[in-house]
């Protein structure tokens, strides 16, 4: 049985995770190269630190995932990737706060989708809390304003839904790969979602006029070792010994961190239409993992 300090040491780890990913999209607004090219080096430097870090700790990994389940890691390695995209793309387009309260649905979309994918019951509750968040993102969408709908900000706004949508997917495809570990499933998908993009950064990208200096490589790499590497490793590490309710509960620090995080370091401000938002947004998604909890 783990005593009081393995216990606060592992909640610590879980919310330094979630307050270090908290600041991803601060950073990314630094950092000037494409999404595509962002996301390839997260990719590929998520994946090897995570492998330096899981050894570091002592822990193997195995080899030879049957063929089935190493095609479906694959392609979910493909989805993250592309999901990695359309996040960073957000960023660029509306407030960091924003693109990650639209990102943040994934909780609500992830509960609308699980009795086709899951065969598990939609309660009138958990309608109620997908209709509180579905108000929660008009109003942070900003498409209330007069011609909201046509500004840089919107489009802000859909790019971080389609994320939302495709982290869903990633999401469901991963509960259905059984048998994996967590952190050989995570390699596996990290390495996949930098090679799938290779065609396309190949067939969109002038690589020739990439110019990448001292400061935007140390940034490139903070994002792929610190908040993809390093991040898993203690997310991973820290959530075996947790219950899925405070994982859930503690996953909202990150929404709570970003918006902090852009306020502070970015200027960002944040509406009173867009605070209230958020509010619905993050509360419905909490009472929702709680329902889901006792059903």
């Amino acid at each position: 049985m783990k005593d009081k300090s393995d216990t606060r040491s592992t909640y610590l780890q879980f919310i330094l995770s979630m307050v270090i990913i908290g600041t991803i999209g601060v950073f990314r607004r630094y950092i000037p190269v494409s999404s595509a090219i962002l996301a390839f080096s997260r990719g590929i430097l998520g994946s090897l630190s995570l492998i330096a870090f899981v050894k570091l700790r002592g822990r193997r990994i195995r080899h030879g995932i049957e063929g089935r389940k190493l095609l479906l890691l694959i392609l979910n390695g493909a989805i993250i990737g592309v999901n990695w995209i359309f996040l960073f793309e957000a960023y660029r387009f509306t407030t960091v706060a924003v693109a990650t309260l639209c990102y943040y649905l994934q909780p609500t979309l992830l509960i609308l989708a699980s009795p086709v994918f899951f065969k598990e019951r939609l309660t009138s509750r958990k309608l109620f809390f997908a209709f509180t968040a579905f108000v929660g993102m008009v109003l942070v969408s900003g498409i209330l304003k007069a011609g909201g709908a046509q500004t840089d900000s919107f489009r802000g706004v859909i790019f971080g839904l389609a994320a939302a949508v495709l982290y869903t997917a990633a999401v469901i495809g991963n509960k259905k790969i059984t048998g994996v570990d967590p952190f050989e499933k995570t390699i596996i998908q990290l390495a996949s979602a930098a090679i799938v993009l290779i065609p396309y950064i190949l067939l969109t990208e002038d690589l020739t006029d990439i110019k990448l200096e001292p400061g935007t490589i140390v940034l490139i790499l903070i994002v792929g070792v610190i908040h993809t590497g390093l991040v898993y490793l203690l997310y991973f590490g820290s959530m075996e010994h947790m219950t899925a309710q405070a994982v859930a509960v503690l996953s909202y620090i990150d929404p709570v961190v970003a918006i902090l995080a852009s306020c502070v370091f970015l200027r960002e401000g944040i509406s009173i239409l867009e605070m209230i938002g958020a509010v619905l947004i993050i509360g419905s998604a909490i009472m929702s993992e709680k329902e889901g909890g006792r059903t």
